[in-house]
């Protein structure tokens, strides 16, 4: 396992988005309002944390959703 610099709640939270994400683009998807409101609530959650506040590379954002795609595809191999 690689070192990050996020806080853990943060990492959650992507991870939270990123299944949510992946549920409502699912074409059966149901409670898609439901859904919808959960992304919302997500998005906020991440853009407003703060681990944010202080300057941080533009980067950081597409790296912490890469490494939660990097860790939900190696749980997919472990599985």
């Amino acid at each position: 396992m690689r070192f990050h610099p996020f806080p853990d709640d943060l990492v959650t939270a992507q991870r939270s988005w990123t299944a949510t994400y992946e549920e409502l683009a699912h074409p059966a998807a149901t409670h898609t309002t439901l859904l919808r409101r959960r992304l919302l609530h997500l998005s906020t959650q991440l853009h407003y944390h703060p681990y944010w506040a202080h300057p941080r590379p533009a980067a950081g954002r597409a790296e912490l959703r890469e490494l939660v795609r990097e860790q939900r595809a190696s749980r997919g191999r472990a599985a």
